[in-house]
């Protein structure tokens, strides 16, 4: 007998089919199968709309690109039996320690099935120790170079892990508020720490909740309860009178604490601020005759309390402006804000247009016009199609004939568009030797330029500098794009002199780009710092691949306001017409 439907997000239902791919290439299926199973996964993952909703209709299902009538029988599979049977016999094979390895950089799916078949090895320290032993070096395709990528991978990945992506941990924040909200005696239900400081990659997850449940009787059992009832913990690690603290399936750590509402700007301030922070402004509240803790503001003896049920009283008896959660790192906004010089950082109502994003043409999974129609929604005033060009073969990237025909679509298009603009662009490969793979002939007809590196990502810091600095130097070129080729939590930034590559960006009037998918967030805080300080302008753009990825633009707003950016730092808060100058040089 079947079980009931069982509820699962795209981001679940996709990772299922990722995996069944994965597990797949270790046994060696047939290639057509596996990407049939990735084509599929990315299609449910790009999905604007939850999967779920379309599960009992099949014409729906089979609407959706990459999913036929067999993907078709696979969702109502996962989602009648709460499994994917090919998904549990291969895990039952392989065990799921094997998946562990798929994200260790050096080993792939093939190097995996390497290992398993000359050694039955399927876990992390399994294969560590056959790397110390020496004994990969001896497999087929393998070499002392490839043992010691692999030592590096496992050690990169033990320094990482536990950490998660900032949507992945806003996403987790967002559906415990929705599970709590409504419970009686609850009045607020708010994500601290190091989510709100908007750091780019998240350790544990603290939530503060205020409101009588936090301290009366039975209605406080009920809302620790309610707490506990939360789909997906795995460990319950922490049930006190003012904190429950759990583990979910994910790994990640959610302390949740219960707080009297006198208490909650006391809390918010303590649970936001870097542990810097929160000690230069406990030894300023000393010096002043105060105590500052979670619980409040009070005079030294704890006679008098002064402050505690918002932030901004506590930050105003102490003599500070309220400083934004995200400078609270102890990096000289105290004194800012003792001396009323806070910068009025960049908010994501003054950004006019995302100008980095992907259609059909090559990897992307919406038209011209649906994009537009989005931003459209979203208030913006212009936007910029950017696809790749030809050395991305895996993305159907345009070379010249191409690339112009598509920029004549793209100004059809915008032709009748509305009240939007669109602008011809294209992301640029920056090949080995620092050319570019589209002729100048064809970039001169662009309206914006993005100059990336898609490759050979191991040079050495000099090649790569020259390499970089040889792209800035090519004068149709407006943005570097995702500057230093970082995947959070998966692969490192490129080595190269940052400093030259900035100086050169602010000679050559190129913009340098914020890539504000959460996979990326590049240029990072501090970089994006230098870049302000040297004069060198950013653009924050999502690298949208779907209509829904255009709501990333907020997390990198989160790292621009870490960088103290302010609305003039930053070129996409230009009207279009000032833009589309800046794009060529005029700014």
């Amino acid at each position: 007998m079947s079980q009931p439907q069982r509820v699962m997000d795209n981001k679940t239902v996709a990772t299922v089919f990722y995996e069944t791919a994965d597990l797949m290439e270790i046994k060696g299926e047939d290639s057509f199968r596996i990407r049939s199973y990735r084509r599929a996964a990315e299609a449910i993952e790009a999905l604007g709309q939850p999967i779920a909703e379309l599960i009992s209709d099949q014409k729906a299902l089979l609407a959706i690109p990459g999913i036929g009538k067999s993907m078709c029988g696979h969702l109502q599979q996962l989602f009648t039996d709460g499994k994917l049977k090919l998904h549990a016999e291969l895990l039952e094979k392989y065990h799921p320690s094997m998946l562990e390895l798929l994200k260790i950089q050096g080993l792939g799916p093939k190097t995996i099935a390497l290992i398993w078949d000359a050694y039955k090895t399927s876990d992390l320290a399994g294969v560590e120790e056959l790397a110390r032993a020496g004994k990969l070096r001896t497999l087929p395709r393998m070499g002392e170079k490839a043992e010691q990528k692999i030592l590096k991978g496992i050690e990169e990945y033990r320094r990482i892990s536990g950490r998660f992506h900032l949507d992945a941990a806003d996403e987790t924040a967002q559906k415990i508020i929705e599970h709590l909200s409504g419970t009686p005696g609850v009045d607020k239900i708010t994500p601290a720490g190091s989510l709100r400081r908007g750091r780019e990659t998240i350790g544990d997850l603290d939530l503060l909740v205020t409101g009588k449940a936090c301290t009366n009787g039975k209605q406080h059992d009920a809302l620790v309860a309610k707490i506990l009832a939360f789909p997906g913990i795995l460990e319950v690690l922490v049930q006190g009178e003012n904190k429950v603290s759990f583990k979910l399936r994910s790994g990640m750590q959610v302390d949740v604490r219960l707080l009297p509402p006198e208490s909650f700007g006391a809390a918010m301030q303590y649970f936001t601020g870097s542990k810097s922070h929160n000690v230069t402004l406990r030894q300023r509240a000393l010096k002043m005759g105060f105590t500052l803790n979670e619980y409040g503001l009070t005079t030294l003896k704890g006679e008098k309390r002064v402050a505690g049920k918002t932030e901004e009283e506590i930050y105003a008896k102490l003599g500070l402006d309220l400083i934004p959660p995200e400078m609270r790192e102890n990096c000289g906004e105290i004194d800012l804000a003792a001396g009323h010089k806070l910068p009025q950082l960049v908010t994501q109502k003054d950004i006019q247009g995302d100008v980095h994003m992907h259609t059909v043409e090559t990897d992307g999974r919406n038209t011209i016009e649906e994009l537009a129609e989005a931003a459209t929604q979203r208030g913006y005033k212009y936007i910029a199609i950017t696809d790749h060009s030809k050395n991305l073969a895996f993305a159907n990237g345009l070379d010249d004939k191409r690339a112009e025909a598509h920029i004549q679509r793209i100004r059809k298009v915008a032709g009748h568009a509305g009240g939007i603009k669109i602008f011809a662009g294209i992301e640029v490969d920056i090949l080995a030797d620092g050319k570019l793979d589209l002729s100048d002939e064809v970039l001169a007809q662009m309206d914006v330029v993005i100059a990336s590196v898609h490759s050979y990502f191991q040079q050495p810091p000099e090649q790569m500098t020259e390499r970089l600095l040889a792209a800035l130097e090519n004068k149709h070129v407006s943005i570097l794009g995702h500057p230093t080729g970082r995947l959070l939590l998966r692969r490192d930034a490129y080595q190269f002199n940052m400093d030259a590559i900035l100086n050169a960006a602010a000679k050559n009037k190129v913009a340098m780009e914020h890539n504000a998918y959460p996979d990326r967030l590049d240029l990072c805080d501090i970089h994006l710092r230098m870049a302000r300080e040297r004069g060198v302008k950013i653009v924050i753009n999502t690298d949208s691949h779907h209509v829904s990825h255009m709501e990333k633009i907020r997390f990198g707003i989160l790292q621009a306001r870490r960088a103290w950016l302010t609305k003039k730092d930053v070129l996409n808060t230009l009207p279009a017409g000032q833009f589309a100058k800046a794009m060529k040089k005029e700014w």
